[in-house]
Parts: C-alpha cells; sequence; structure tokens
C-alpha cells in the first residue's frame, strides 16, 4: 500500500510538471506570435510613412525649380526614396535590425528633404521678388518713355538688369576623405580630414570684388561642426555660426576652390550637409554621406 501511494504521489507530480511546462510552452508561444504581429503592424506603419515621403517628393518634381543643381539633389533623394521602400517592401517583418536601420534612414531622408524645402521656398520668394521688381520696372520705363527718349532707353537697361538674378550659385561640390597623410580613404577610422572642391558658376551680373564664402557643415546628429561664438556672420535678421569661412576674388568669371577641415576625433557613420552662403545668400548645399 505504501508503494502504491509513493507511486500516485510521483505520478501526481509528473502530471503536474508536465502540466506547468505545457502551460509556459503555450505562453512563449502565446507572446511570440503576438510580438510577430507587432513586428508587422510597425512594418505596415513604416512602409506607409515612406510611401507618403514619396508622393512628397513626387510633388515637388512638379514646382518650376529654377536651379539645376538642387533639382539634380531632389531626383537622387527621390530615387533612394524609391529604392529604401523597395527593399522595406521586400524585408522580412522577423529582421527587426534592419526593420530599424530602415527607420533611421527615412529621419535622415525627411531632415534633408526639409533642407531642400526652405531651399525651394527662398528660391520661390527671390523669384517672385524679382519677378515684381521687375513689372514694377517696367511699368515705370513705360511712363518714363513718355516723357524723355533717353530715359527711357536707361531704364529699358536697368530692367534687363534686373531680371537677371545677381546671386551668387555653387554649381558644383566633391568630397575627398583623408588620412593624417593627406592621402584618400575611405577607412572611417582612418579618416582626419574633409577636403571639399567646389565651383561657383559663372554670373556676370554679380558685383566682382573680394568676398567671403561661410560655409556650415552639419553633422548627422544634426550639430554643426566646429560651432564658435566668435565665428559668426550675419545672415537674414541675425547671425549664423559656420564651420569654414574662405574669402576669394570674383571676378564674374566661373571660380573654382578647394578647402579642408581637420576633424578632432574619428567622424560619426551618416549623412551630413554643407550649406554654402555668400553676399549673405545661401548660394547653394552639398549633401554628403560617410559610410562605414
Amino acid at each position: 500500500m505504501k508503494n502504491k501511494a509513493f507511486i500516485w504521489i510521483v505520478v501526481g507530480v509528473l502530471v503536474a510538471i508536465i502540466g506547468a511546462l505545457v502551460y509556459m510552452n503555450l505562453s512563449q508561444r502565446n507572446e511570440l506570435t503576438e510580438l510577430v504581429e507587432q513586428m508587422e503592424i510597425e512594418k505596415e506603419e513604416l512602409q506607409e510613412e515612406y510611401e507618403d515621403l514619396a508622393i512628397q517628393f513626387d510633388g515637388y518634381q512638379d514646382l518650376d525649380i529654377r536651379n539645376d543643381s538642387l533639382q539634380d539633389l531632389l531626383s537622387k533623394e527621390q530615387q533612394r526614396v524609391q529604392d529604401l521602400l523597395e527593399e522595406l517592401r521586400q524585408t522580412k517583418a522577423s529582421n527587426a535590425r534592419r526593420i530599424a536601420e530602415l527607420k533611421k534612414e527615412l529621419a535622415t531622408v525627411r531632415a534633408v528633404m526639409k533642407d531642400y524645402v526652405r531651399q525651394i521656398d527662398s528660391l520661390n520668394a527671390t523669384n517672385a521678388r524679382l519677378t515684381e521688381e521687375n513689372m514694377q520696372v517696367r511699368r515705370e520705363n513705360q511712363q518714363v518713355k513718355a516723357e524723355n527718349t533717353q530715359l527711357s532707353t536707361l531704364n529699358t537697361q536697368l530692367s534687363e538688369t534686373v531680371t537677371r538674378a545677381s546671386m551668387l550659385e555653387l554649381s558644383s561640390c566633391t568630397l575627398t576623405t583623408l588620412n593624417k597623410r593627406d592621402k584618400k580613404t575611405r577607412i572611417v577610422s582612418q579618416i582626419c580630414k574633409l577636403q571639399f572642391d567646389f565651383t561657383i558658376a559663372k554670373n556676370i551680373t554679380c558685383q566682382p570684388g573680394m568676398k567671403s564664402m561661410y560655409v556650415r557643415i552639419i553633422t548627422p546628429s544634426g550639430e554643426l561642426l566646429g560651432e564658435s561664438e566668435n565665428q559668426l556672420f550675419p545672415f537674414e535678421s541675425g547671425d549664423l555660426a559656420f564651420t569654414v569661412k574662405y574669402p576669394f576674388e570674383y571676378t564674374g568669371e566661373a571660380y573654382s576652390g578647394t578647402f579642408y577641415w581637420s576633424l578632432d576625433a574619428e567622424p560619426a557613420v551618416g549623412f551630413y550637409n554643407a550649406d554654402f552662403f555668400c553676399d549673405g545668400n545661401l548660394i547653394g548645399s552639398y549633401p554628403f554621406q560617410i559610410k562605414k
């Protein structure tokens, strides 16, 4: 009798253990199922955000952007969004690491697009102002022509001058990453200096002479390289800090130059943006990427 009782006790304990294991297994399966469902939802939401961003880029392609460099940059970013969207569609929802990386890429593209939108708005405002000034000058010229032929001729020449933008424009820029011996390198840990080779377009309407170009280099985290209270330049209604000041003599012809920025530490991997200013105007931007 004692043996039977002992056996029944053992059986009872085994049944309890088996029951507990079955319950734990079912619980883990339920949690895994919920996690997969949540990852599917996150992927769908991220895909919708990418699709919305692609639609916004399509809308900007229809605008009259009178800046070939900016138009090309918009086209490249639009293609980049399409490529990332296609990659997201093909990425499994269980690949949480890549989904998180694509989410960060989305934030980067949005930041770049925000800067482009600001430039487009600035250019559109400038064009609208120049158009209004041109119309006003033409009206004045018509009135003066009736009174004095000589003044009419002078004002006509002024009208033709106003119709051409006198603002300088950055036509191209390239980046070369250098090591401590000033040799080209793409290894992030060896990059010690950034070399920028740029060209400012020909503009015979711009006032020639000595000028100062200011460059602001923004890191992937949104910080300004070399930010200092002593390095400021006037822009619009305030002052901005700059990374590099580049003095040069402009004659009206295309101008090419090179400047460098030495790094204090290993550069962050990601997308950067360099904004170029001269004569109180934003004359161009150059986005670039440092890869692993």
